[in-house]
């Protein structure tokens, strides 16, 4: 078996003429990065995700996020602005998506002109704004995997 890399450079395995004989694995569930340094807040999303069947990462910081997008790659990411340690979630926001092209949902409760202004070199795929219920949280990632994906080709 090959790997064909996803959208945002995950790993996705593919079958090939040799591999025939096994089993094609199943699809691997869309992987969501989680950064919010509010304990209780991540998680209610990390439950929430998880039951819509989510793959969930959750991190509390911008230097958490970037080292586990490193290590692999999320399909999207919901990010607080305020966040612990020395990165808020704009400049980490801007950094994943210049590193590895990652887009992200902002799930905050600043969301005036001003910050939008300073997030949008981020390109976001949608603003959560706080507080939200778990249904308006499947919707906007469900969303942005949409919109996200038929921008990406």
């Amino acid at each position: 078996m090959t790997e064909l890399a996803a959208p945002y450079g995950r790993r996705r395995p593919i079958p090939t003429k040799a591999a025939s004989a096994e089993p094609v694995a199943a699809a691997l569930p869309t992987r969501i990065l989680v950064v919010e340094d509010d304990f209780l807040i991540s998680l209610e999303m990390e439950s929430t995700l998880t039951a819509a069947g989510f793959e969930v990462v959750v991190v509390g910081s911008g230097e958490e996020a970037l080292a586990s997008a490193a290590a692999d790659p999320p399909d999207l990411v919901v990010m607080d602005i305020r966040l612990s340690g020395a990165m808020d979630g704009i400049q980490t926001a801007l950094e994943l998506f210049r590193i590895y092209g990652l887009r992200s949902v902002f799930a905050t409760a600043h969301s005036d002109s001003d910050v939008r202004a300073r997030a949008a070199p981020a390109e976001p795929l949608g603003w959560l704004v706080k507080p939200y219920t778990p249904a308006s949280l499947l919707s906007a990632i469900r969303s942005a995997l949409r919109s996200g994906s038929s921008s990406a080709g």
